[in-house]
């Protein structure tokens, strides 16, 4: 015995290890004769669990669980092939929620039973990757890339439905890429043809390759876009639809294929972008063709592809859906449902769900999108984000099983999902968001604490001030989460939504601080806020025991501050009064300086008028001689005029002699001597330095040099040398290589700076 469970009137469901369910009303024991006893004697019952007031829940050794209801139907079996780890189930709980929790040989597993969606998967690698799946006269057929499966399907009350046996229909090997019921007859596009399915077999209705997708021209046809372009399908008298042709004109590649409102056809190409085709009346040949691409306003030539939302042909790429305008024949991004959509406005697939609901499909995620109210777009995409990634992109398939119930494809399965079953729920208050952990990140990392929701005071040293705060949401059930904090004392307002469960904050200052955390659910419902309170220690250098020590230090540096003014003070009296007596002294001195300076000014001038005076009496002298000189080689010539008394010139005897007496006056050393010493004491220096620097200068060259010194003209030099004027210009030039002054140099200028 096993399980003990309440059960109607009082009376009590007993499950045992092998004999499977008994009912005991306190008397006596009577088997519960129902298929759910046989499968249960059959797997082995393990454990059993009330759930939802109405249905209990009994896991096996060898077969999962299954759930019935009161009568002993079998409402649902869950196993490996649904999704658990292992078909061994060790021990089950029901929460509060409803959330059925399974304990299993390799993990634990968490059943929502209240959850919209079932899921079947393949975890035997039957059947392979399904492309597409419809439930046809109570049969479920999966199109995969192994060929066409089918199990016969029978789907229960309140969403519950029965295990699942598939087997490949014979000669469907190969891969399927559509499978379409249209006007009670169901069509399947093969790689190998297009075949119409009947139970469990299929009949060849055309051998071209690549049926990808069928579409209603009008009651009578059908038009097909496959690999090599597009093909006719006519309904014959008896109502089933046959091939007619295919339509010429046109091979290409045919993905998607739509009719808009004028009747033409519009092809969309996996890489080339979209084709425009008009067709003969008779729909057997194409007429016209119109190429759309880059020039045509298209982003892209690839990944355009086409659909029907509400009787509007629209064309989705990956920066958005676009419309046609006919007028220019061009294509524009169709802003308001692109700025509704957000993310699903880069949508690759739509398929039509119900009246105004349709699945938008964003490579790899999908939602349900609302467009029954004028004006407004209700997404729906939280619920299914179980469901990304799991679905075979660009090959996307969802099929509608009733007015409520959808039917999936998966990559390795399929998912039924009940609408009924969604708008039942009932709004569940979420729980408080937990605080797991507290850590230091300083420079290693460290646990502060791991009770963070507890009431115990948290103190964290300054110096590892910072920290990392990791908190939960303690909700189990497929949703988006989102957590928002908020740190009293640091942040100025709540942080944005994120999927981020933890939170660093670095170089906190000291203090008291509270965060707050709480979460919200597939955008919807939000939390309470949670709480947690921390302090940041003051450093030493701020803490009471600092501050008395600062106390103590402020008055002892008053104390010797004030002794060190005072000493201060007198120190600097003392340097004031030695200051002022060094300035005394230096105010006399500069003015004994002063004073000399006015003496030597004085002699300097003096000087000046006595060197000026010598420079005049230096001048007269040398024109005194000059004169003298000139006055004498005037009476030289004059002499020569002479005659005597009988008018015949002179004996040259006598003017011989006057001559001798002329030039003996014009050569007397002592009027050089005078000049000399003249000169000597107006230029003291000249003579010596000139002597120093050129000893191989003669007496005449230093007469020169002194002539020229006195910037004489040529012909005072020459009265005063008692030579011609020619012979003056060759003194200056022997002078001047003698004294090696540059060519550029002036003479005159050369000796006056020496």
């Amino acid at each position: 015995m096993l399980s003990i469970l309440p059960y109607k009137n009082g009376s009590l469901l007993i499950g045992t290890s092998k004999d499977g369910l008994f009912l005991y009303d306190g008397e006596k024991y009577i088997p519960f004769n129902t298929p759910a006893n046989t499968f249960l004697q059959t797997y082995q019952l393990n454990n059993g669990v009330k759930v939802l007031g109405k249905y209990y829940a009994y896991g096996t050794i060898l077969n999962g669980l299954i759930i019935i209801d009161e009568d002993g139907n079998i409402v649902q079996r869950i196993n490996k092939s649904s999704g658990l780890q292992n078909n061994t189930v060790l021990s089950i709980y029901a929460d509060d929620d409803q959330n059925l929790w399974t304990g299993l040989d390799n993990g634990i597993d968490r059943i929502e039973l209240n959850s919209p969606l079932y899921f079947y998967f393949d975890k035997t690698g039957l059947f392979g990757t399904v492309y597409s799946s419809i439930i046809y006269k109570n049969i479920i057929y999966l199109g995969t890339n192994q060929g066409l499966f089918y199990s016969p399907w029978v789907g229960g009350k309140d969403n519950t439905f029965s295990s699942f046996d598939f087997k490949l229909i014979p000669k469907s090997q190969g891969q399927v890429w559509d499978l379409r019921m249209i006007d009670g007859q169901l069509l399947c596009g093969h790689n190998d043809g297009t075949f119409s399915v009947t139970g469990n077999t299929i009949e060849k209705v055309t051998g071209i390759s690549g049926g990808w997708v069928i579409k209603k021209l009008n009651d009578n046809y059908l038009i097909q876009g496959t690999y090599n372009g597009l093909v006719l399908f006519k309904k014959d008298p008896a109502g089933q639809w046959k091939f007619d042709s295919k339509i010429k004109g046109f091979d290409e590649p045919s993905r998607y294929v739509e009719q808009d409102s004028k009747g033409d056809i519009w092809v969309s190409h996996a890489y080339r972008g979209l084709y425009k085709l008009v067709l003969s009346p008779d729909f057997k040949t194409v007429t016209n063709v119109k190429y759309y691409d880059e020039r045509n306003g298209l982003p892209s030539t690839y990944g355009i592809n086409l659909f029907t939302l509400e009787n509007k042909l629209i064309y989705s790429s990956n920066e958005g859906f676009l419309t046609y305008d006919e007028i220019s024949n061009n294509f524009s991004k169709y802003t308001t449902l692109n700025k509704e959509l957000g993310s699903f406005s880069q949508s690759n697939k739509i398929i039509k769900a119900d009246h105004k609901k349709y699945w938008f499909i964003n490579h790899g995620k999908m939602a349900l999108i609302n467009f029954s109210q004028p004006g407004k777009i209700e997404i729906d995409s939280n619920r299914f984000s179980v469901l990304d990634g799991r679905m075979v992109q660009y090959y996307e398939n969802i099929s509608k099983i009733s007015d409520h119930i959808y039917l999936i494809s998966v990559d390795d399965g399929f998912v039924i999902y009940n609408e009924l079953d969604s708008l039942k729920r009932k709004k569940i208050a979420l729980p408080s968001v937990l605080i797991r952990k507290i850590e230091d990140i300083t420079d290693t990392y460290s646990i502060i604490s791991e009770v963070g929701n507890s009431d115990s005071e948290i103190e964290i040293p300054f110096s590892r001030n910072n920290i990392r705060i990791s908190y939960a949401l303690p909700y189990y059930r497929q949703s988006s989460i989102k957590f928002q904090y908020f740190l009293k004392g640091y942040s100025k307002q709540w942080s944005d939504w994120s999927s981020a469960s933890q939170k660093d904050f670095t170089n906190l200052s000291a203090g008291t601080y509270t965060f707050l955390v709480r979460a919200k659910i597939n955008d919807e419902t939000i939390s309470k806020d949670t709480e947690f309170e921390f302090t940041i220690l003051p450093p030493f250098y701020a803490s009471n025991w600092a501050f008395v020590l600062y106390l103590v230090g402020i008055v002892f540096l008053l104390i010797a501050s004030k002794r060190f003014y005072e000493r201060k003070l007198m120190k600097d009296q003392q340097a004031i009064s030695d200051k002022l007596q060094v300035e005394k002294e230096e105010f006399l001195k500069k003015e004994a300086e002063a004073t000399e300076r006015q003496i030597i000014k004085l002699q300097t001038e003096k000087l000046q008028v006595e060197l000026a005076g010598k420079n005049r009496e230096l001048a007269n002298s040398a024109m005194s001689l000059v004169y003298k000189n000139e006055l004498l080689q005037k009476l030289s010539q004059e002499m020569l005029k002479l005659k005597d008394s009988s008018g015949k010139p002179l004996a040259e005897e006598q003017l011989r002699k006057i001559q001798k007496v002329i030039d003996e006056g014009m050569n007397d050393e002592r009027d050089w001597n005078l000049f000399e010493s003249s000169f000597n004491e107006a230029h003291e220096s000249f003579f010596k330095k000139l002597k120093a620097n050129h000893p191989d200068l003669v007496p005449n060259d230093l007469k020169l040099c002194a002539y020229l010194h006195m910037n004489m003209s040529s012909k005072e030099m020459a009265s005063l040398l008692n030579i011609s004027l020619r012979g003056v210009e060759i003194r200056r030039y022997r002078l001047r290589k003698k004294l090696d002054v540059p060519h550029d140099k002036n003479l005159v200028e050369f000796l006056m700076e020496l």
